[in-house]
């Protein structure tokens, strides 16, 4: 008995030795030595295997037991070769099998043709039978899917668990590291998220809904207030793949399936053999992209030899040449089944991705999702369940289920790390001088600084903090105090403000929020869906152009102004907001609000009449120098009174919430934009009546390998006759930085109007062209090319150059500035109704995988002394 026990263990140690080694080679052409691309390397009846690259080379884990390697390839002879613990190195020399006349030919190049090709047809009968399989044939179905995705360091190497300070120092490090069955690799598990759902379906009258029945979350995520953002981003990248889609969403793109007509077109196909998977007799397929730097898959196909084609398992892998950022290695393996009433639905689906960045300095991760669907039904669903609001429904008790309950739902049991993640948080608590470190994460990553503590969460943020120290034409240096309160200190009521001090103009800067949710928050106002009141009261220097930036107007970074920029406003503004957003992406917002316009620094208002007066003054030698600046026949201040509904529908939009504001993961939702704006004079003093309209279209277009294009279109009308601060400006951006929807080249109120249309296309060819041409290709650069257009006109009411409204005691001087002789010149101007202003841009995207760098240039308004021709443009952005 002893004997045998020491015999299993030697055995154990030997298996662990050898169970991940790995047999590379390369696979050459017997006839002319040239390395085959695409050709088939796998174990025989096992379902494992890969394809060698574009050099012909190849790798593949060494499994014990398995001695029989197979190469194989549609023109070649198939090759089986023996294998053991022992080999490393295997290259192959594969003989043509085209036969003509007893002359074997090898074309040098393969040449593809999907006409009169076997594995083509095939595809398509797999693909006119997809709609057998579909589960949407029942009048009611449903499911339950758990779900499972870690995150880990990846490959934690011998030497680094020996010499590391890390392990040396902290054993806890080294007890959470686990091998990794898949890859081999040493991994340290970091995060670790479950979801147990119920997806339910009615085909008449049609709905569906995803119930989410049980969440359980820990690891690095539980340290940072807004950790569901990490999982919510790894949801949205990793999506799940249905491959009986014509086209899914993975890694925030849209891949073409192989089961699909456009798959036809995309991939290349190859029947291989005739397997046995799960006792069922298979046709074996392998397909690769066209060409292997598109978004597309290689994989393996196994389609039931019978009449119903469907698939009983398929694998997916990335091209090692794929565009795509941040991917080392990629497999999705899915499994399907018949369930026992006669239904083909998917039943695993588990995926692996490693992920690195600089590895050198940064090191490389692991991403697993494990899914699994189960106790499928056919019985006919209660009305009440259809009844509750939204497409994705959360239970009250999800995020609070016992151990019973996973024990009983958890269809894939935890590894040991996972299953103690929560001491190895604690433990990471503990480490002198964490918190510190965590203190300048949270400042970098969440731009906010918590008061709190794991034990006593925060109650109260301090930021932003790039926030704090800026300057501008008008305060100088600026310092900034902002702080917001979370959830922590009351769910449905929060508070937020900050209060500033320029040192130039010696005045201080304040802003105060109160909102009131009606839907319980976990830590923010924000969170979707949002059905709130606010109140917000802010005095504070403001630029025109500011209200068109999607970020904070004090950012450090967008504060570095391109030009000059000297004309600002004191704004006084008291605002009442109520916002309430549907399941279906339907937002609401009605809007009162009252502001007062001071203008500051080089702008002042004056009506065409107090030109007038003044310029009499001026002649009678009553006004001299900057007396023409500050002219007693200035107006002060404008002040108005209005009433703002709007309308903004994105359906399948989703975002993620951070600490200053919501971000979208998903820009492939189209959207919808209407409002109106109502002001009257006399109402809490208001000025002036006007009535503005707006309406806007936002949808990204995606071209299958060729990138997407991104269409804006927008128009509005300023009804009523109203002074030039209330006309409509273009939406200026005079930062270096690129923001989106807004043009490069204008000026801040450049250009005045009271109806408009601008269009904004651009092209993002995701390294089209790029990588074609040799050596560039290695740079992974991405082209990019856009156009924007701006159609303005401004009626005769409200122009103040025309004679008609040369004494108009209502309508201003457009803004300018006076030279030294005196002089007038106009910073302001009217547009030729005929005549659209265009800048086009010319973009590298993805310099090392994170600078895009833009290159705009203005087409035309060239003339005007205000015209800045051309720019450079930057930003920081990480995409796949």
């Amino acid at each position: 008995m002893i004997k045998r026990l020491f015999l299993f263990v030697i055995m154990a140690c030997v298996w662990t030795l050898n169970v991940w080694s790995q047999i590379h080679g390369v696979v050459i052409d017997s006839d002319t030595g040239d390395p085959i691309p695409y050709l088939n390397v796998y174990y025989d009846g096992k379902g494992v295997g890969t394809i060698t690259d574009i050099d012909g080379k190849y790798s593949i884990d060494y499994r014990p037991g398995w001695t029989n390697l197979t190469f194989s390839m549609v023109g070649y002879t198939t090759r089986v070769e023996k294998v053991s613990s022992k080999t490393r190195e295997l290259n192959v020399s594969m003989r043509s099998d085209l036969v003509l006349d007893e002359v074997v030919v090898k074309p040098k190049k393969e040449k593809y043709s999907r006409k009169n090709n076997p594995a083509v047809e095939l595809m398509k009968k797999v693909i006119s039978s997809k709609q057998r399989t579909s589960l949407e044939k029942n009048d009611f179905y449903s499911y339950n899917k758990y779900q499972k995705i870690t995150l880990a360091v990846n490959n934690i190497t011998a030497d680094s668990l020996r010499e590391s300070f890390l392990f040396k120092k902290y054993p806890f490090f080294r007890d959470q590291v686990e091998l990794c069955e898949m890859t081999g690799k040493n991994i340290l598990p970091v995060s670790v998220d479950e979801t147990v759902s119920q997806k339910v379906y009615r085909k008449e009258p049609h709905a569906e809904k995803t119930i989410i029945q049980g969440i359980n979350s820990s690891g690095i995520n539980e340290l940072f207030s807004t950790g569901d953002m990490l999982t919510t981003v790894l949801k949205d990248v990793f999506q799940d793949i249905d491959i009986y889609e014509d086209r899914f969403r993975f890694l925030q793109y849209p891949f073409d399936s192989p089961v699909s007509e456009a798959g036809i077109d995309f991939y290349k196909f190859y029947i291989m053999d005739t397997v046995y998977v799960e006792k069922e007799r298979c046709f074996h397929l392998t397909f690769v992209p066209n060409n292997s730097r598109d978004f597309g898959f290689t994989g393996h196909l196994y389609i039931l030899a019978d009449s119903t084609y469907r698939v009983k398992e398929c694998t997916l892998n990335l091209p090692k040449k794929t565009d795509i950022n941040f991917v080392d290695n990629m497999i999705i393996d899915q499994k399907f089944g018949e369930l026992p009433t006669g239904e083909w639905a998917l039943m695993e689906d588990d995926m692996l991705c490693e992920l690195s960045y600089l590895k050198k300095v940064l090191g490389s991760y692991q991403v697993r999702r494990t899914t699994r669907y189960f106790d499928f039904s056919f019985e006919p669903i209660p009305e009440k369940i259809f009844k509750r609001k939204g497409s994705e429904v959360k239970d009250v008790n999800a995020m609070m289920r016992d151990d019973a309950y996973w024990n009983q739902y958890r269809q894939e049991e935890l590894s040991k790390s996972e299953s103690k993640m929560g001491s190895f948080v604690d433990n990471l608590t503990k480490i002198k001088g964490f918190k510190y470190i965590m203190f300048g994460l949270k400042a970098l990553i969440e731009n906010f600084v918590e008061t709190g503590s794991p034990k006593h969460p925060s109650k109260v943020d301090i930021g932003p903090i790039n926030t704090m120290i800026t300057s501008n034409y008008i305060d100088g240096l600026r310092l900034r105090a902002s702080a917001q309160t979370t959830a922590n200190l009351h769910p449905h009521l929060f508070l937020k403000g900050y209060y500033a001090y320029g040192f130039k103009d010696q005045k201080s800067k304040y802003m105060g929020e109160v909102e009131y949710s009606f839907n319980k928050k976990e830590y923010l106002p924000r969170e979707y869906p949002k059905n709130s009141l606010t109140f917000t009261y802010q005095y504070d220097n403001m630029l025109p152009s500011d209200k068109y930036i999607n970020t904070d107007k004090d950012n450090v970074f967008t504060s570095l102004k391109v030009s000059t920029v000297d004309q600002y406003n004191y704004e006084r503004r008291a605002i009442v907001k109520y916002e309430l957003e549907k399941e279906s992406g339907l937002k609401t917002t009605v809007t009162l609000k009252h502001a007062n316009y001071e203008p500051c620094g080089m702008l002042f208002y004056r009506t065409n009449a107090g030109e007038n007066q003044l310029q009499e003054a001026i002649a009678a030698g009553e006004l001299t120098g900057t007396e023409w600046v500050k002219s007693p026949f200035n107006v002060h201040d404008i002040t108005v009174s209005e009433a703002t509904l709007a309308f903004r529908y994105a359906p399948g939009e989703t975002f993620v919430n951070t600490k200053q504001r919501r971000l979208p993961i998903n820009l492939d939702a189209p959207v919808f934009t209407l409002q109106h704006t109502l002001a009257l004079k006399g109402v809490l003093g208001g000025d002036y009546t006007y009535n503005v309209t707006e309406v806007g279209f936002y949808k990204r277009i995606w071209l299958s390998s060729w990138g997407n294009i991104d269409a804006r279109l927008k128009a509005g009308i300023q009804w009523n006759k109203v002074p030039f601060p209330l006309l409509i400006m273009p939406a200026a951006n005079l930062s270096y930085i690129i923001q989106d929807e807004t043009f490069n080249l204008i000026n801040n109120m450049e250009f005045l109007n009271d109806r408009y249309a601008s269009l904004d296309v651009s092209w993002n060819m995701q390294g089209k062209l790029f990588n074609r041409i040799p050596l560039l290709n290695r740079l992974k650069w991405r082209e990019f090319i856009g156009i924007k257009c701006l159609w303005g006109q401004l009626t005769d009411k409200n122009n103040p150059f025309l004679e008609q409204n040369r004494n108009d005691n209502e309508l201003m001087m457009f803004p300018g500035h006076y030279d030294r002789t005196g002089h007038y010149n106009y910073s302001s101007n009217v547009m030729d109704p005929k005549v659209p202003y265009v800048e086009v841009t010319a973009g590298i995207h993805n310099i090392f995988k994170l600078l895009h760098v833009e290159y705009v240039r203005r087409l035309n308004y060239n003339h005007l002394p205000t015209a800045n021709k051309w720019g450079i443009r930057f930003m920081i952005r990480t995409v796949f």
